[in-house]
């Protein structure tokens, strides 16, 4: 999900003195409005496009052009409110609404997206006139054609293999303008392997299909394109991230930054931690790693320099926290519903599970930043410059209240996601109007809409052109010849032993995913590991929310591992580092984030399914010593520097607590009181005090 407007800098303007002078950041402005808060800047601007394709936008020139995209924007925002809402009139078969949905983005995706670099940003080439009239059509098409649809039980005549050839072809060409060539690339190849998978070897042979049932599989059913990733990003996705606009508009992000100085940024290594409260806020509500890390980073990163964190750790802080608040409930980048959508549970059960792994996460990197702050004597910012918690939350501390709402909607109302959602963007424009500070005009509320409108762009075609894949998975199995695959390759590497053989399989997962979500936004990321990793581990007898959980964590964290690690180096373009040393850098703040996946594989609990309170608190209390070992492991540090032996031990006592087990818990919270029992010691040889010389007389006796 992308959010390329979400701004916030540091509330309390005498911030700004402490920004160096060198670091190219436009001034925080404590005076400006909601919906004036900010922006990332040239240089921000820069590394968006740098970093993120789908902030590559056309800006038009032409009047009349502008206004007719803008009035397309706003049209398609408002079409899915009244869905949301549940306008009887608009109450339609699946098909129908994602077909709408499809071909409006394909519109707006040819209008706003050049075909090369290199072409006009200024105005529309006349074949992008013609892919929109053509991706106009397609709606109009499926509605004339439904009833023949039903009557043919979806076969397909002539005009349905010519238009579906089509609307394949323009949805891997949109995708290719606004996410680049791998995604288009990627359903290529699952289109020629449906064509000729006779040809394939082993397990991957199946019996090939025609082009005709190819077609007519992904376009005139719901398997395919208007399959269930186009439906995740014709109800939740697109709502979330009209929220998220909206939220943003009235000073959210504002909101965000300022709090997280007011809790952090006076103590040890303090922008560092406000980084990750800020980045952790908002990047739960955006979904857009990148876009999180250029909001925030562009005024966190040059205090941390400011404060003595070296260029690449002060990115590496700035990425992790952006990519983990994909992973922190309760919105997730709207991760939450797609996997409750997926998996076919409620909402809250996504959120359980995801609550204390995030947390963990979150704590990892915390407790880094704090070491790594006392190891070098780092200090905070001056406290009488921070904002104060009370006068914040006086302030904005009412945006807090359709976050509330939106809990109470999905949690406790029984109400579906999709009115849920719907109704707490108007609360949130309601609540808006309750100080002048947020206070937005229809203008700001239009604008709002159309930033939606545009920011789902990227996400919709590629969540469409992921249909092709997710459909060709389910035409050939091939999803489930890759589970058997990643299973035998787990159970022959070490035959006769199941644990070797389920963490090679997990192992072997872990690279799938990550893999297949290099460079891919978020949500398609996941659906795509989803659907072809997800089955492996499911097969091994494991639950399904923790195998979706699984490959969901390593979907994320390829935006932070090498070579293709693209919030990484946003973060290294705005602190002026090195990429690979600031994606490996990324790497190691984020250990416990790699952890924590196989943690609630071996240990469910994790989860908090099937727990009690004496299993939760043994599970919370473990996995918080573990986090400490592994952070004293990375940064050589506890009560004071560790020998290479003692971090060691602190790597081996967080590797035993990763299994639930008593013995191996015990073990681990052994190696930790090892580690601290040492230290103490070696802490009071240093700081024993010599007794003070008793001075001599002039005779040379003693006085």
């Amino acid at each position: 999900m992308t959010d390329r407007n979400l701004s916030g800098v540091p509330g309390n303007a005498a911030i700004n003195e402490i920004l160096p002078a060198s670091a190219g950041i436009p001034a925080a402005d404590s005076s400006a409005g909601a919906n004036d808060a900010g922006s990332t800047g040239a240089n921000g601007a820069e590394i968006m496009e740098k970093y993120e394709k789908e902030s590559r936008t056309r800006n038009f020139t032409s009047r009349p052009l502008r206004i007719l995209v803008y009035a397309l924007c706003l049209a398609f925002t408002l079409y899915h409110l009244a869905y949301a809402s549940g306008i009887r009139l608009l109450q339609m078969v699946n098909i129908k609404h994602h077909a709408i949905h499809v071909g409006l983005v394909l519109v707006l995706g040819f209008a706003l997206y050049p075909a090369f670099r290199k072409s006009s940003r200024r105005k529309m080439a006349w074949y992008d006139w013609i892919f929109a009239v053509l991706c106009a059509i397609m709606p109009v098409y499926v509605f004339v054609r439904y009833p023949a649809f039903i009557s043919t039980g979806f076969s397909g005549d002539t005009i349905d293999i010519v238009m579906g050839t089509l609307l394949i072809l323009l949805v891997m060409e949109c995708s290719r303008r606004i996410s680049g060539p791998a995604l288009t690339i990627l359903s290529a190849l699952f289109l020629v392997y449906a064509l000729f998978g006779r040809s394939c070897p082993g397990i991957f042979r199946h019996r090939g299909y025609t082009w005709h049932r190819v077609v007519t599989y992904l376009t005139t059913d719901i398997y395919g394109i208007y399959g269930t990733s186009v439906k995740v990003s014709a109800t939740y996705i697109v709502l979330f991230i009209i929220f998220g606009d909206v939220m943003n508009k009235c000073g959210m992000g504002q909101f965000f930054n300022d709090i997280a100085n007011a809790l952090a940024g006076h103590t040890k290594g303090g922008p560092a931690k406000v980084a990750v409260l800020a980045s952790g806020f908002l990047g739960s509500i955006n979904g857009s790693a990148v876009a999180n890390v250029v909001t925030t980073g562009t005024f966190t990163i040059p205090l941390m320099k400011k404060t003595g964190y070296s260029k690449e750790f002060a990115g590496a802080v700035e990425a992790t926290a952006s990519v983990g608040g994909q992973l922190l409930p309760p919105i997730m980048g709207a991760a939450a519903f797609v996997m409750a959508e997926t998996l076919g549970v409620k909402y809250g059960v996504i959120i359980r599970a995801a609550v204390l792994p995030a947390l963990i996460y979150y704590l990892g990197i915390i407790l880094q930043v704090q070491m790594r702050a006392e190891k070098d004597g780092l200090k905070g910012l001056p406290k009488d410059r921070m904002p104060k918690v009370a006068a914040v939350m006086k302030e904005r501390g009412h945006l807090l209240i359709p976050i509330v709402f939106l809990l109470y909607m999905l949690i406790f109302s029984g109400k579906t996601v999709l009115f849920s959602a719907f109704w707490t963007i108007a609360v949130t424009i309601v609540v808006a109007e309750l100080r002048p500070v947020s206070r937005m005009s229809l203008k700001d509320i239009c604008d709002a809409f159309v930033s939606g409108a545009k920011s789902t762009v990227s996400v919709a075609i590629a969540c469409a052109c992921v249909g092709i894949i997710v459909g060709i998975c389910g035409l050939t199995g091939f999803a489930l010849n890759v589970a058997h695959a990643i299973i035998s390759i787990g159970q022959h590497a070490i035959p006769g032993s199941a644990a070797a053989s389920l963490f090679l399989t997990l192992l072997f997962t872990m690279i799938t995913c990550m893999i297949l979500g290099m460079g891919l936004p978020s949500i398609p990321s996941y659906l795509i590991t989803a659907t072809i990793a997800a089955p492996a581990l499911v097969e091994l007898g494991q639950a399904e929310i923790a195998a979706h959980m699984f490959c969901f964590y390593f979907a994320m964290f390829a935006n932070l591992t090498p070579p293709v690690a693209l919030a990484s180096f946003a973060a290294a373009g705005l602190s002026g580092g090195s990429p690979m040393k600031t994606g490996w850098q990324s790497v190691k703040l984020a250990l416990a984030g790699f952890i924590v996946p196989f943690m609630f594989i071996y240990n469910p609990q994790l989860l908090l399914e099937n727990v009690t309170v004496i299993s939760g608190l043994q599970v919370v209390i473990t996995s918080c010593v573990g986090v400490v070992l592994i952070a004293a492991a990375v940064e050589g540090y506890l009560k004071g520097k560790m020998s290479v032996v003692l971090r060691i031990v602190s790597g081996v006592g967080a590797l035993l607590l990763i299994d639930g087990g008593i013995r191996s818990d015990l073990l681990g919270i052994l190696c930790l009181g090892v580690v601290l029992g040492v230290q103490l010691f070696k802490g009071r040889e240093v700081h024993v005090v010599e007794a003070p010389a008793v001075p001599k007389t002039q005779d040379g006796s003693c006085g």
